[in-house]
C-alpha cells in the first residue's frame, strides 16, 4: 500500500519504504477485480471498533467538544507518527493538490462530521443521525468506482440498499425536524467524504500517509476552533472517566480503525469497502449489550441477518466491476 518516494525530498523521513506486499501494485486483488476476505478483514476490524465508539462517546457528552476532539486526534497523530517509524513505513510528503485531498479529509471526515452528530442529536433522536450515516453504502457504491476510474458494480449497487435497510432495523428510526435532517444529511455527506476525498491520494500515499496527514490536519483545524470558541482551560472540566474514553478514541477508534479502513479501501476499493460500514450499527448494539444495555429486540436481530445477506451478495466478485469508464 505504500509506494516509495521519488526523491528523498518527498517524504517525511527516510526510513525504509514499507514491503512490497502493502504496496498498490503489487497487492493481489485490485479494486476492479476478485476481493479476498483477508483484504476485508481489516475493513470489519476498523468498522467495529468505529461503532464501539457509539458507547465510549456517552461518556464525553458534557465534555468540550472541539477542545476535546483535538486532544483526541493531536494524540492520534503522534501515536500514528510513532508507529510509523517503527515499522519503517515512509511517509509522503503531501505535494500540490494532494493538501487539498487531505486538507478536505479532515475538514469533512474529522472536524464537520463531528459538528453535525453533536449538534444533530441535539435536534434530533441518536436514531436519524445513524440511520443517516448508515446509508453511505449507496453514496459510495456510485462515486467511489467513478473516482477510481470504473464503472459502479451492479452487484454492489443492488447490495447497497440491502445493508441500509438491515442497518436501519438495527438502530431503529426517530424523530426530528427540519434541522435535524440537514445535520443528518450533512453526517452522510461527511462520512461518504472521508473515504471518498481519499481515493485520489491513497495510491501514493497509502493507508499510513493518508491516516497520519489527516489526522494532523484535523488535529490543527480542532485546536484553532478550540481557541477561537472555547478556550483550552475547558479541558480541566473533564474526568478521569472522560479522559479514559478520549483516549481510547484516540488509539483505538482514530489511530487504529484509520489504517485498517484506509488499507481495505485501497485494496478493493471505495465502493466494495463502503458496504462494511454495515457493520459499525451492529457492533454498537453488541458494545451496548456488553456493557449492560440489554439484550436487543427481534427488530435488531432482523437487521444483523439483513447486513449479512447484503453484505455476501455485494462481497462476491463482479465481472463488470473493474471495467474502466470509456473516455471520450
Amino acid at each position: 500500500m505504500q509506494t516509495p518516494p521519488a526523491s528523498p525530498s518527498d517524504a517525511t523521513s527516510t526510513s525504509t519504504p514499507a514491503p512490497a506486499a502493502d504496496s498498490p501494485a503489487s497487492a493481489p486483488d485490485s479494486p476492479g477485480g476478485s476481493t479476498a476476505f483477508r483484504d476485508l478483514v481489516p475493513g470489519i476490524a476498523g468498522m467495529a471498533l468505529v461503532g464501539s465508539s457509539v458507547t465510549v462517546s456517552r461518556a464525553l457528552v458534557d465534555a468540550p467538544l472541539f477542545a476535546t476532539q483535538a486532544v483526541r486526534y493531536a494524540a492520534a497523530a503522534l501515536l500514528l507518527f510513532a508507529l510509523a517509524r517503527a515499522a519503517r513505513v515512509t511517509v509522503h510528503r503531501p505535494r500540490g493538490r494532494e493538501w487539498l485531498w487531505l486538507a478536505g479529509i479532515a475538514a469533512t471526515g474529522l472536524v464537520l462530521f463531528n459538528v453535525a452528530v453533536v449538534r444533530g442529536v441535539a435536534r434530533a433522536e441518536p436514531a436519524v443521525i445513524a440511520v443517516a450515516v448508515a446509508s453511505v453504502p449507496i453514496l459510495l457504491g456510485l462515486l467511489g468506482p467513478v473516482l477510481e476510474g470504473r464503472r459502479p458494480s451492479r452487484r454492489v449497487l443492488l447490495a447497497a440498499p440491502v445493508v441500509v435497510a438491515g442497518a436501519v432495523l438495527v438502530e431503529g428510526t426517530g424523530r426530528t425536524d427540519a434541522a435535524g435532517v440537514a445535520w443528518a444529511a450533512l453526517a452522510l455527506g461527511c462520512e461518504a467524504a472521508f473515504t471518498l476525498l481519499a481515493v485520489p491520494v491513497l495510491r501514493r500515499h497509502g493507508a499510513w500517509g493518508v491516516s497520519v496527514h489527516a489526522v494532523w490536519l484535523g488535529a490543527l483545524m480542532l485546536a484553532g476552533l478550540t481557541v477561537a470558541f472555547e478556550g483550552p482551560a475547558e479541558l480541566t472540566s473533564l474526568g478521569r472517566v472522560q479522559w479514559a474514553a478520549a483516549g481510547y478514541l484516540a488509539v483505538m477508534v482514530t489511530a487504529v480503525a484509520f489504517l485498517l479502513w484506509y488499507r481495505t479501501v485501497a485494496a478493493v476499493g471505495a465502493g466494495r469497502a463502503g458496504l462494511l460500514t454495515g457493520v459499525a450499527p451492529l457492533a454498537a448494539a453488541g458494545a451496548g449489550v456488553l456493557t449492560g444495555g440489554g439484550v436487543p429486540g427481534p427488530a435488531v436481530w432482523l437487521g444483523l441477518l439483513v447486513v449479512i445477506a447484503g453484505l455476501a451478495s455485494g462481497l462476491r466478485p463482479d465481472r463488470a466491476a473493474g471495467h474502466p469508464l470509456r473516455r471520450a
